[in-house]
């Protein structure tokens, strides 16, 4: 705890040099009361007031308990980027403790905040862009797309990580030149999925696999709920395209054929590409591409259902995006507990039992 304060204390105080309130106190105990499954200012407050006794063992709250405007007010004009960063140094210093630095599948994507838009645009609400360690099932920065440019986002959360020997995944959005480069100059490879925004590459794509004579595959097969998944994975290298098409660090092609059936339906397929960085073995690429989509089942759902983050009202200034990074912080350290339980359980346990909550930083020492 001592740690986390310490970093929080960094993030500079928007607030006038009359606030009574500590800030770091303030963002520290809207951890808490998120980690016990606080939803709203409102929610945070009470559970401030609920347990101030418990809570001075661990802060001063030398003026008493805040009010929910004030924790309002503080979300409102805290700067997100500034604690944006927080949170990543905080993450960094977090996957040290769990061993050697991990060297797997890192999936960037991004989420909407879907009540969380401004007066009269409902139609954009903020977006929040995630970087998600998949070996470790954490995720490791995010950060709020100016204007919904998602690109951008990504480029500037990138130049903050270590990636050395990550592969980097991301959605047909990041198959980009610029994102490209980017990664390669961390010295991480990607594998980025390939769609009809990349006309010319994509064509090649298609054209090689449908020339080629023999290709390599894995197959896997799935059965559940009455539905039946079938995948095949195959790459070609770069020597292998019909069309030798410039794209930064560009070293082979990788293709995903699924087909779906439901019993008493008709089955249905799909064919997906994705540009890859380093030569892999079929194998190998339909494990990273499955891995690409834990950022789905594993952040954005825990974060909609558990924390339910689409149904957050907070609208105003920077209070959408700080409230957002405050939910990731509270899910990775609820995730990085070793107590061998989902992650609702350790949130319930961490409401009722007051030693529990407080282990949740200690273990992490």
């Amino acid at each position: 705890m001592p740690f986390l304060l310490s970093i929080l204390r960094e993030i500079r105080d928007p607030r006038d040099i009359n606030a009574r309130h500590d800030l770091a106190e303030l963002l520290f105990l809207a951890l808490l009361a998120t980690l016990c499954g606080a939803k709203s200012c409102v929610d945070i407050a009470d559970f401030v007031e609920g347990r101030e006794d418990e809570l001075r063992e661990i802060v001063a709250l030398e003026h008493g308990c805040p009010s929910h405007d004030t924790f309002s007010r503080v979300f409102r004009l805290l700067d997100a980027e500034e604690l944006s960063r927080s949170f990543a140094a905080f993450m960094a210093a977090l996957r040290q403790t769990l061993g050697p630095s991990p060297r797997g599948v890192v999936a960037v994507d991004g989420k909407s905040l879907r009540r969380g838009y401004t007066k009269g645009r409902v139609f954009m609400p903020p977006l929040m862009v995630s970087v998600w360690d998949a070996e470790t099932r954490l995720s490791i920065a995010a950060a709020r797309a100016p204007e919904g440019d998602e690109v951008t986002a990504t480029l500037d959360l990138l130049k903050s990580l270590d990636l050395k020997g990550c592969t980097v995944t991301a959605d047909a959005l990041h198959c980009r030149p610029d994102t490209a480069k980017a990664l390669i100059g961390k010295k991480a490879h990607y594998a980025l999925g390939l769609k009809g925004n990349r006309p010319k590459l994509f064509a090649a794509a298609e054209r090689s696999f449908a020339a080629a004579a023999e290709i390599a595959f894995f197959e896997t097969s799935e059965s559940t709920h009455g539905r039946t998944e079938t995948r095949r994975a195959s790459v070609l290298p770069l020597k292998r395209l019909l069309d030798a098409l410039a794209f930064p660090g560009l070293k082979a092609i990788g293709r995903i054929e699924a087909s779906r059936s439901v019993a008493g339906g008709k089955p249905t397929t799909s064919v997906r590409y994705v540009a890859l960085s380093k030569v892999l073995m079929p194998k190998k690429l339909a494990e990273t591409v499955r891995a690409h989509w834990t950022i789905e089942n594993q952040l954005h759902w825990s974060l909609d259902v558990l924390f339910h983050e689409d149904d957050a009202r907070t609208r105003k200034d920077n209070g959408p995006q700080n409230l957002a990074i405050i939910r990731r912080l509270a899910q990775n350290i609820l995730q990085a507990h070793p107590l061998d339980k989902p992650i609702a359980s350790k949130m319930r346990r961490a409401r009722w039992n007051k030693d529990f909550l407080f282990q949740l930083f200690t273990h992490m020492r």
